[in-house]
């Protein structure tokens, strides 16, 4: 197992080579503008959370959702280097609550996490995976329309529940 001091020194000259500041910074800077575009279409937006290079995300509160303590996570995994969504509760005890009646339903297009420390969502879908941010409306386009896709399916799960 590599050492801390190693691996700082090695992102270190990772960072002097400066490819990996400057597609970080276009990654933020496009969740900054992913989040703008969002608000300004009419969702309600959280700040966004740039976190630990795991994940960097903002939450949207649709009304039919917010109502049941639940919100989107529109987000960038780091891990698997994509955008995904994810359906989340406001807290632990709303996430079960919901987990429980989403478990063993059919989802072919979604993941069904299991609870566990550290999990944050209930249900969640990849967007995209090979993108191109010298392309941004083409990106948001397609996360946009996962996004909104992803939305319906789980309105109209609630709605018959």
């Amino acid at each position: 197992m590599a050492s801390m001091k190693k691996d700082v020194e090695k992102l270190r000259r990772q960072i002097e080579k400066g490819s990996v500041p400057r597609a970080y910074r276009a990654l933020l800077s496009y969740m900054m503008g992913l989040r703008t575009h969002f608000e300004k279409n009419g969702s309600a937006v959280s700040s966004l959370y740039q976190g630990y290079m795991d994940m960097t995300y903002f939450a949207l509160f649709p009304p039919a959702l917010k109502e049941r303590n639940l919100k989107i996570a529109l987000l960038f995994n780091y891990e698997s280097f994509g955008f995904e969504v994810w359906l989340a509760g406001r807290n632990r005890q709303v996430q079960r609550q919901y987990w429980m009646l989403i478990k063993d339903r059919h989802w072919p297009d979604y993941r069904v996490s299991s609870p566990g420390k550290g999990v944050d969502s209930i249900l969640e879908c990849d967007l995209v995976s090979d993108f191109d941010l010298e392309k941004p409306d083409e990106l948001t386009a397609s996360i946009e329309t996962g996004t909104s896709a992803f939305i319906d399916d789980i309105e109209s799960f609630l709605a018959k529940v």
